[in-house]
């Protein structure tokens, strides 16, 4: 009798499938997490490009204004401003600038690190003393950040400060600063300034004018350029000499 075939039987192949199934949609789940955690970076780096367009394309277009110039025009209802190039201004204006506010201006990068040294140690012992911001820190407070005193606003000025010594000059920087100083209540620009203190244009200013003008910067709504203060008269005659000093011993060179 012959013996009966026996059939093998089939291979099941169900849990390759499942296995194969499972470390797709776990690929694929771990990609989504990548993309899910790399999005902040990813709109990070847009904002930061944003940016640093922003501050880019004010080599080329004079700034309308900044963020506190806008909240004193709502306020007062209008402001006075009216925009000079550095070539329509007297030679010694930026000088006095310089020598009233960052005397190394063109020496440094954005930040005076000997002024902040001294500014802490005064401060470490109790003496009150004038703040150490430079010239690019302060057109980058008045320009891209508001007023006030808080770690954020010093924090995101330090990074503005970076980028506009980065892409301006030296030249454009001071130019930008002196069209959008603040040099009494709703007195914008050197411009504005001279015609408001001497009845005459930023072209026409002497070095005397120009010192005085400078004088009132740290404190533009609390000092009057006009006064015949001893403070003034004094303040002047410094920065007078501060002016021509810099002249003298080439720390003006940025501006030439």
């Amino acid at each position: 009798m012959a013996a009966k075939k026996t059939s093998k039987a089939p291979v099941k192949r169900a849990p390759a499938k499942r296995a194969s199934g499972n470390r797709r949609r776990k690929t694929y789940a771990r990609k989504k997490l990548w993309r899910w955690a790399l999005r902040p970076l990813r709109w990070a780096a847009y904002l930061f490009a944003a940016i640093c367009l922003w501050v880019a394309s004010y080599t080329v277009i004079d700034p309308p204004g900044g963020f506190y110039m806008a909240s004193e025009w709502v306020r007062l209802g209008k402001i006075e401003r009216d925009w000079r190039d550095l070539d329509q201004m007297a030679p010694h204006v930026p000088h006095a600038v310089m020598a009233a506010e960052d005397a190394n201006f063109c020496l440094h990068w954005g930040f005076d690190l000997k002024a902040i040294g001294n500014a802490l140690a005064s401060n470490a012992e109790g003496r009150r003393v004038r703040g150490a911001s430079t010239i690019t820190q302060q057109v980058a407070k008045n320009l891209f950040l508001w007023h006030g005193r808080s770690w954020v606003r010093k924090g995101l000025e330090a990074g503005f400060a970076v980028l506009i010594e980065t892409i301006w000059s030296k030249r454009r920087i001071v130019e930008v600063y002196l069209n959008v100083a603040e040099f009494d209540e709703g007195v914008f620009g050197i411009q504005a300034a001279a015609r408001r203190y001497f009845t005459q244009n930023a072209s026409g200013l002497s070095l005397t004018q120009a010192a005085r003008l400078a004088a009132i910067l740290p404190d533009p709504k609390g000092r009057n350029a006009a006064a015949g203060t001893d403070f003034m008269r004094r303040r002047a005659m410094a920065i007078t000499d501060g002016a021509q000093t810099l002249a003298a011993d080439g720390r003006d060179e940025c501006l030439k």
